[in-house]
């Protein structure tokens, strides 16, 4: 029995001697031979160890090696796939005999990771075919299931110091920096948490993960989870847990506010200028699997923009996709419209009316993510626009939106549009319907257009496209077709009657009648008519107004591109209408009134040539007609040249004389017109 006791002792000294010096009795190049070989069957990449290696077996399993490298993939680049200063490995030797591992230290210092990927593939694919032209992921993808931790674990000193993180795909890179993390494992059944801090492209971010059990988590068990995320790209609390199933489905609570501007900048995208873009946050219940998350009674806001509802965003496809249903109190569009960017040396004083921008539109967002969102306004604005009690059903498909805005309310009145934008080539194209009915002319068109001339009830419908780049672009290229129909309204700035009663004195002196004033109108019982728009330019031929005194017709051109208009207005008197001081009958006369000018600058005219002629014509028939200028029956019949002799041959030698000293100009091949500004 002595001998016996003796000999297991002596045995076991000399395992503990084989154990200490086994590390110095080993070559470091054997070990470092074999260690490079093992590890790069294992991940079909060349792996390096360049600097020392030193191996302890007792009192506990330690490796240490430094500057370690992981080669890249074929075709991206020579610099290494992953590299690392030091690697520290310490695992308890006892508790292994009983499949127990006790990870005392697992540190590494300072590795760097360079992830790229580009048309052949990606190089963090790794297998034994180096070929990445076509990386097969695999079918299942990850799985929690039963047995997937068959061992018992538990770390000690688990950290990283100062990592990098490089992603570059040829058209963008992120960087992550000063990578600095700690993981507390006391075993696979407690709470695991990691803690730590970054730099996203110098941006400091700190987080914290807390998992209620490790191999809950992987064994498909019911597990809580909690994770924060803090710094200049984002706010994020959420709190859960993983549902009982093999996917990583979840349920949970979020509270997200991400600064927009600067969140887009780290993502390699610039947006639009001016105070809009800024944040965007939501307070919801959370659920979801990979690829998909959604937000059940959500409470978000977009600058300014506050929401209820429900919204999916879904990853899986080609571009990320938003469904969704929101409800708000106002939807303010009028920051989102592109600004006006003209010089103001191209403005008015007056009317603050300026050229068209030749600055492009940045419509890059739409091509980022799809949807197919519905949202209820009470209140929807765009600029000086208010609509009351709208639904919209807006979606993005691959670079085109289409908005489709069913019954709103818009003063008084009804109407129905449908807009689209497609961004999908390098010049986006635009078109747009609405059917309008029942509104208040004057309030829709001041805001709509800074036009506060009609008065009136009605509707109006319109059916364009255009294309360009630009504001100056799509103005210019706008065609399409639509009409209008207002009743029971008024023109404002001109009492077209007075002006017929008043138009001998306003031939005789070549000057607008009193009629043109801001404290003038013409009252009408019905006004419509209908329109063409080509590149740009809007053409109308059949405008008719009518009223007990008067019938108008217009015709003409407003050039919304080049913003110009030329516009002609006929008045006509329908009945009795009693020349200044009664002289004349003024019944079927005609007055033609032609507007024209830039937008800033529109003048109004009357064509006294027209006039001349149409007065001699009018009164003419009557006289040659057998009535006498004193009304008796038994005179005979006067001659058109005592007619003009007579009656009109001062007036037109008056407009003649006008024309010899130069006071007016022609305003084309047989018309002469007065301007005064409007």
């Amino acid at each position: 029995m002595r001998r016996l006791i003796i000999a297991l002792l002596v045995l076991f000294i000399l395992v503990i001697g084989v154990a200490v010096l086994a590390p110095a009795l080993i070559p470091a190049d054997l070990i470092r031979e074999r260690t490079q070989t093992a590890a790069s069957q294992t991940l079909g990449r060349e792996v390096r160890l360049t600097g020392d290696i030193r191996l302890q077996i007792l009192p506990q399993l330690q490796v240490r090696a430094q500057n370690a490298e992981i080669a890249n993939a074929p075709g991206f680049g020579e610099a290494p796939f992953a590299h690392m200063q030091e690697m520290r490995v310490s695992v308890a030797l006892i508790p292994l005999l009983s499949r127990q591992v006790e990870i005392e230290e697992f540190v590494l210092v300072e590795p760097v990771i360079r992830l790229q990927s580009n048309a052949r593939g990606n190089n963090w694919t790794f297998g034994t075919d180096t070929d990445q032209t076509a990386p097969a992921p695999s079918s299942d993808g990850f799985r929690r299931e039963p047995g997937a931790l068959p061992f018992e674990a538990s770390f000690g000193d688990v950290r990283i110091e100062n990592g990098a993180v490089y992603f570059e795909d040829g058209s963008q890179s992120r960087r992550i920096e000063a990578l600095d993390l700690n993981v507390e494992l006391p075993s696979v059944d407690d709470p695991v948490r990691l803690r730590g801090s970054f730099q996203a492209d110098g941006r400091p971010m700190t987080f914290n993960i807390e998992l209620g059990s490790l191999r809950g988590f992987f064994e498909g068990q019911e597990t809580p989870f909690l994770t924060t995320l803090n710094g200049p790209l984002a706010d994020l609390t959420l709190e859960g847990r993983f549902l009982e199933s093999s996917e990583l489905a979840y349920e949970g609570e979020v509270d997200v506010t991400l600064p927009l501007r600067a969140l887009a900048r780290y993502l390699g995208a610039d947006l639009p200028d001016g105070d809009i873009f800024r944040q965007f946050s939501a307070r919801s219940d959370l659920s979801g699997e990979p690829g998909v998350v959604r937000l059940r009674d959500a409470v978000i806001r977009f600058d300014d923009i506050a929401a209820t509802g429900d919204l999916t965003l879904n990853s899986v496809g080609a571009r990320p996709r938003i469904t969704g249903d929101l409800n708000t109190a106002m939807l303010d569009l009028t920051p989102y419209i592109p600004a006006d960017t003209a010089p103001q040396a191209n403005r008015s004083a007056n009317s603050g009316v300026s050229q068209w921008s030749d600055e492009p539109i940045d419509l890059a967002p739409l091509r980022t993510m799809d949807s197919e969102l519905t949202i209820r306004a009470d209140e929807l604005k765009a600029r000086d626009i208010e609509i009351s009690n709208v639904t919209a059903l807006i979606t993005v498909d691959r670079g085109r939106m289409t908005a489709r805005l069913n019954q709103f309310q818009l003063y008084g009145g009804t109407g129905e549009a449908v807009a689209v934008i497609n961004a999908r080539s390098n010049t986006p194209s635009y078109s747009f319907n609405a059917s309008l009915d029942g509104l208040e002319a004057q309030p829709f068109l001041l805001a709509a257009a800074q036009f506060d001339r009609l008065i009136g009830d009605g509707g109006m419908s319109m059916n364009l496209t255009a294309s360009g780049a630009s504001p100056a672009a799509i103005m210019n290229s706008l065609s399409g077709t639509g009409r209008y129909d207002f009743t029971d309204g008024a023109l404002r700035g001109v009492n077209l009657a007075q002006m017929i009663r008043t138009v001998q004195t306003a031939l005789q002196n070549r000057a607008l009648p009193t009629a043109f004033a801001e404290t003038e109108q013409t009252d009408f019982s019905s006004l419509g008519g209908s329109f063409t728009v080509t590149n740009g330019v809007v053409r109308n031929d059949d405008t008719t107004m009518l009223s007990p005194l008067l019938r108008v017709l217009g015709n003409g051109e407003i050039d919304l591109g080049g913003q110009s208009i030329d516009y002609r207005l006929t008045a006509r008197a329908v009945q009795s209408l009693a020349g200044q001081g009664g002289e004349l009958d003024l019944q079927g006369l005609e007055v033609p009134v032609r507007l024209r000018g830039g937008f800033n600058n529109v003048s109004a005219g009357i064509d006294f040539e027209a006039v001349a002629r149409n007065l001699l014509r009018q009164q003419a028939g009557r006289l040659i007609g057998g009535q006498s200028s004193d009304g008796g029956d038994d005179e005979a019949p006067a001659s058109p040249e005592d007619v003009v002799r007579g009656l009109f041959g001062q007036l037109l030698n008056n407009a003649r004389n006008d024309d010899d000293d130069g006071s007016d100009e022609p305003t084309d091949g047989d018309e002469e017109e007065g301007d005064a500004p409007n």
